[in-house]
């Protein structure tokens, strides 16, 4: 039995896409530009904000971008969870593996703060004995180092841990650390690019029928 599991967050456990592209919206309104649509914020999210708000306002300057950060930071932040919903089966599976007796924790790429909020928001905090961010460590993934923060911590082997994700940059990352990698099909991530996973679930609950 793996003891050690690590989620994704975004696209993994809560789909918080309809609040990220309002609070792009929010900021390209401020820079009078038109709306994006759901789907054309799904294609930038994944690399952290700093990433969102350069795709979101391309061929501006640095002082305009930053100023853009702060922006979508201040409207996510207040606007959390408005609208982000838990993916089916999420709290029950949550539950279960806890049961089990599994160690669980979150590494994203989003602000470790904006992380904390939004799953207090969703009561999915007390799941987990770490919450790792974009900004928690000087490198995020596909970087491993997140990953192997989380398992240091936990004092749990590689080999017994798993890394869930929806994108290619989670399983970089699980690869790079030398973790079991499971995708979920269900996310934001384009199918093609997480194929090299070792495991796939098409729905949350899904993880409980693996041989993990």
């Amino acid at each position: 039995m793996k003891k050690l599991i690590i989620f994704d967050l975004d696209g993994t456990l809560c789909d918080s896409l309809e609040d990220l592209t309002d609070a792009v919206n929010h900021m390209r309104n401020d820079f009078g530009l038109k709306a994006l649509t759901a789907d054309q914020v799904r294609q930038l999210v994944g690399e952290g904000a700093a990433n969102l708000v350069k795709g979101a306002l391309p061929g501006k300057s640095p002082a305009e971008l930053r100023r853009g950060l702060d922006t979508f930071i201040a409207y996510n932040t207040a606007h959390i969870a408005d609208k982000t919903t838990l993916y089916p089966g999420v709290r029950e599976t949550l539950s279960i593996l806890q049961e089990q007796g599994r160690q669980m924790a979150v590494v994203s790429n989003k602000a470790e703060s904006l992380c904390r909020r939004l799953l207090t928001a969703l009561q999915l905090d007390h799941y987990f004995i770490d919450i790792v961010g974009g900004d928690t460590l000087p490198f995020r993934k596909p970087y491993p180092d997140p990953l192997l923060k989380v398992i240091n911590g936990a004092g749990i082997p590689v080999g017994e841990t798993v890394m869930v994700g929806d994108s290619i940059h989670d399983l970089k990352a699980g690869k790079a650390a030398a973790v079991t990698t499971i995708a979920c099909l269900y996310g934001y991530g384009n199918d093609s690019e997480i194929r090299s996973a070792d495991m796939f679930i098409d729905s949350f609950s899904r993880l409980l029928e693996l041989p993990i």
